[in-house]
């Protein structure tokens, strides 16, 4: 019922992207991840401890899932390249999910250190899907610096805020020709629908389902949003008007 996505040489049917962190144990990280029916998985790399004898990737299947490595915890764009370099040897491929941030406590991404480090990565041949703020300005900036997938946040990082600026959405997807990714701020699945709804071509998420009282029923919830926010947007939503329609024939036989 949906063309399947495509991200340069990726091909996936879910348009749900899971993160990897904050779940309370690797087995709940398993559990959640199948149960979101996801196929691409975010993990933050500098975050991985490939000293210990147990660490992230072990848990996730390479025949099932693609691993986007994301350049979480970068506060400059010198970091987050130098970040992107080590994923790449890491996952062996040239995809990454850029996130440089502006500071600790907002968790805001850094627009200027964003756009730096993308043209480089871009430059050496990196497929870069950009975090950014919601603001269309620079989402158009780092379409044209060649990001071929632009990450708008619905809500500061974790917040479970939700999609606070549906207009900027809107506006983004309006002016957009690259495929538009909601990252981050997602709480519940109404958020996720919601995302879809507007057009978006995916919805990355992460807290929403690690943070929840039960992770794996959430990230069920989750799922289902996704195809239906996405089928409902596909369908075509009836206009909304001032006053009633009857649903029924105005005329008997």
């Amino acid at each position: 019922m949906d063309d399947p996505l495509l991200l340069d040489d990726w091909r996936v049917e879910s348009r749900l992207f899971v993160g990897t962190g904050k779940y309370p144990d690797f087995e709940t990280t398993e559990r959640a991840l199948a149960a979101s029916g996801a196929e691409i998985i975010t993990v933050a790399i500098r975050r991985v401890d490939f000293s210990a004898e147990d660490h992230l990737l072990n848990h996730i299947d390479p025949k099932r899932y693609k691993v986007l490595p994301n350049t979480a915890g970068c506060y400059s764009a010198s970091e987050a390249i130098r970040i992107a370099h080590l994923s790449r040897e890491a996952c062996g491929h040239n995809k990454v999910k850029l996130e440089v941030l502006a500071d600790e406590r907002t968790l805001l991404p850094d627009p200027v250190a964003t756009l730096e480090a993308a043209k480089e990565l871009i430059r050496e041949g990196f497929f870069v899907m950009a975090y950014t703020s919601d603001d269309p300005v620079m989402a158009k900036k780092l379409e044209e610096a060649g990001v071929p997938v632009v990450m708008p946040a619905g809500a500061p990082i974790g917040s479970g805020q939700g999609i606070l600026n549906r207009n900027n959405i809107r506006i983004i997807l309006e002016r957009a020709e690259v495929p538009i990714v909601v990252d981050a701020g997602v709480g519940t699945a109404s958020d996720v629908s919601q995302a879809f709804e507007l057009g978006c071509a995916a919805v990355l998420l992460n807290t929403g389902i690690a943070g929840a009282k039960d992770p794996v029923r959430m990230a069920v919830a989750m799922k289902a949003a996704a195809i239906a926010g996405r089928q409902a947007y596909l369908a075509g939503r009836i206009p909304k008007k001032l006053y009633a329609t009857a649903s029924s024939p105005l005329l008997d036989f």
